[in-house]
């Protein structure tokens, strides 16, 4: 195997690795992924500001992150379905990430169970929520997060329906997977990911199989989760959840500016500037493009951060430079997770501290705290 040096390397192994539903459902966006495009490409434009002679001797990429200190300014995002991209893959990611020393969230919609999770890694991991019209079992996830441990509770907002994702409809995603002669064929192609795949157990929705009355196997599940995600998802919702919880709350899905100052005062301790990775709404402005107005509204008042396009050790501290806190990633760590299981997400987390460590000296800043507009070109900002 080539030498692996950037996030890039690790998405051209994890193309090779895991088989192509999979990766759609990882590599695409909605509609005609515009905002998917703008995402990578709004930041790819920002340019730097390097600095010389100014003494960056002893630099460290630790800071805080609702006051627990990380390894580097980085949060691993709720991703569905990785236990799909490599078995058991949210225990493996799980694990790798607070290893590292960051974050790690787990996804409603994860294969893995919040209990499998907090089995394995014994250690207080965040959980992420999406409404639905189920309150009686939105009560239930919250409970089983608080028995697990759970640190943190990241509430998603921008699902209130699922955005319309073409090469999902038309590869027909499920899981497990279901056997048409196209889907055989193409998991033919790839046999350790099928050899691992038969050697555990875990291959459904592991939150809601078991957990919900009615569903019974994943046709009846599908339909479920099809119907249950709340159109009527209001701030009422927010200000009860926050309630039933009664912990840190993230609020994940803020693109505008009232809408942060809102959820300020719903309570929240952290805001995430997101547009789901280009998943819902497409034509939807780029994360970066409207964090630095976000920041500036309620940066004060809550931790602000941000998810979109976040490649590299740069991509990190460009968001910073724009009033980011710190940052959450996902396709980022997927690609390492479905290349090269628990060992692939570290690797990516380690590319992405050496980028932000070896940027930062080439910035002239030490620490993450000293991250401002200077770090970028005049015309960028």
């Amino acid at each position: 195997m080539a030498p692996i040096t950037c996030i890039e390397d690790l998405r051209q192994l994890y193309l090779k690795r895991v088989p192509r539903m999979f990766v759609d459902y990882c590599e695409s966006g909605s509609w005609t992924e515009t905002t998917l495009r703008r995402n990578l490409e709004d930041l790819a434009r920002i340019p730097l500001h390097q600095r010389v002679a100014v003494g960056v001797e002893g630099g460290t990429t630790t800071t805080m992150m609702l006051g627990q200190e990380v390894a580097l300014p980085v949060a691993l995002a709720p991703v569905g379905l990785c236990g799909m991209q490599h078995a058991d893959g949210e225990m493996l990611a799980a694990k790798a990430a607070l290893d590292f020393g960051v974050p790690f969230t787990l996804s409603t919609m994860s294969v893995c169970s919040i209990e499998d999770v907090a089995a394995f890694v014994k250690r207080p991991f965040w959980f992420q929520l999406y409404v639905m019209r189920d309150h009686a079992f939105i009560e239930r996830l919250i409970d089983r997060a608080k028995a697990a441990g759970c640190s943190a509770l990241v509430l998603t907002l921008d699902l209130q329906v699922m955005g319309q994702r073409h090469r999902d409809i038309k590869n027909g995603l499920s899981t497990p997977p279901k056997p048409t002669p196209r889907n055989l064929a193409n998991l033919a192609l790839h046999p350790r990911w099928c050899l691992r795949m038969v050697r555990t157990r875990r291959h459904q929705f592991g939150n809601i199989a078991g957990h919900v009355e009615g569903v019974s196997d994943m046709s009846s599940l599908a339909a479920w989760t099809a119907e249950q995600f709340d159109r009527g998802l209001n701030w009422n919702d927010v200000e009860w959840i926050k309630n039933r919880w009664g912990g840190k709350l993230i609020l994940k899905g803020v693109l505008d500016p009232d809408d942060a100052r809102r959820a300020v005062e719903c309570g929240a301790d952290a805001i995430v500037v997101s547009n789901h990775g280009g998943r819902q709404l497409d034509g939807a402005p780029s994360s970066i493009s409207v964090l630095p107005e976000i920041a500036s509204r309620v940066g004060r008042d809550c931790e602000v951060w941000m998810d979109g396009g976040v490649r590299s050790g740069q991509d990190v501290l460009k968001a910073i430079a724009l009033g980011a806190r710190a940052v959450m990633i996902g396709r980022a760590y997927v690609y390492g997770l479905g290349a090269l299981g628990g060992t692939g997400v570290s690797m990516a987390l380690e590319l992405i501290r050496r980028e932000l460590d070896l940027t930062m000296v080439l910035c002239g800043v030490r620490t993450i705290g000293k991250i401002d507009q200077r770090v970028l070109h005049e015309a960028s900002h």
